[in-house]
């Protein structure tokens, strides 16, 4: 009877033993209870030692844990109605506070977390035109967002949150309709002053081309003309000094350059007196030139 009451005995003691050690594991974190009062808040991963039976122990991820909450209707400034789906990143910080805001509970902490992300999300679409959001304000809202459910979680919650993604903000059907109209309108719009704008650019090229041309034209004639004029004159100067060396033999060649010129086809018919002036080289061939 006395073994059976050393095994007993010798069992209980390998039991409270055991109960007595606790291991936290990598990317946890672990709160003691006695008695429903916490007793030490923060232990560290590896092994750890409490009184067995009279405390407990609640172990905490502390990991950066998800929150994908279902898309929500929002309505922006002017009264028009967005979906919204996003989703939160948060971590526990502060494992005594999260446990007496959720009891440890990480479905209860969404649950809460939730409203307080969605609350202020509503607040800044409802500060937002439906344009500001679909020009790209949407990192701005996520930043704002972050830093006003991070300060509210902290103190409520004892949690962090580490970051608030929006996935895609939806149009009413409604809404998209008139969206794409609106848009439509701004880009046709501006299609036309582009148009406008270039071909107002165009005819001042073009009428810029056309006064050069007219000044170029107007130079090269003027240039053209002067230098006609200085050809004739020394064309004209070297008749006259060739003329005055010998005007006798000057008539001749002219005379010859008149004939060839005229009969050069050799299908020429002139029609002229015999004692005409511009056959005399024919009629008196042994005249004195």
């Amino acid at each position: 009877m006395s073994r059976i009451a050393a095994g007993v005995v010798a069992v209980l003691l390998i039991l409270l033993g055991l109960n007595s050690m606790f291991v936290v594991r990598e990317g946890h974190s672990a709160l003691l209870l006695q008695f429903g009062r916490i007793v030490h808040t923060d232990y560290q991963p590896g092994l750890h030692f409490k009184i067995p039976v009279i405390q407990q122990v609640m172990h905490f991820d502390k990991r950066i844990l998800s929150l994908d909450a279902p898309p929500e209707r929002y309505f922006t400034s002017e009264k028009k109605s967005v979906n919204v789906d996003f989703y939160v990143k948060w971590r526990v910080l502060d494992n005594a506070a999260y446990y007496r805001a959720t009891g440890g509970d990480q479905l209860q902490a969404a649950q809460r977390l939730t409203p307080i992300v969605k609350d202020a999300l509503r607040f800044e679409f409802n500060a937002r035109t439906l344009p500001d959001l679909i020009s790209g304000g949407r990192k701005d809202i996520t930043e704002r967002v972050r830093a006003q459910t991070d300060a509210s979680a902290r103190k409520n919650l004892g949690i962090a949150v580490v970051d608030v993604r929006i996935k895609r903000i939806d149009l009413p059907n409604e809404v998209s309709e008139s969206v794409y109209k609106r848009m439509r309108a701004e880009r046709l719009q501006l299609a036309n002053e582009l148009r406008y704008t270039g071909q107002e650019a165009a005819e001042k090229i073009q009428a810029d081309a056309d006064r050069q041309g007219q000044v170029l034209r107007a130079d090269a004639m003027r240039d053209a003309a002067k230098i006609r004029g200085e050809g004739d004159a020394q064309a004209a100067a070297i008749y006259a000094k060739a003329y005055g060396q010998d005007a006798e033999f000057f008539t001749f060649y002219r005379s010859l350059a008149a004939y060839r010129k005229s009969f050069e086809d050799g299908k020429g018919m002139l029609i002229l007196k015999p004692d005409s002036e511009f056959m005399r080289y024919f009629n008196q061939p042994a005249q004195k030139r």
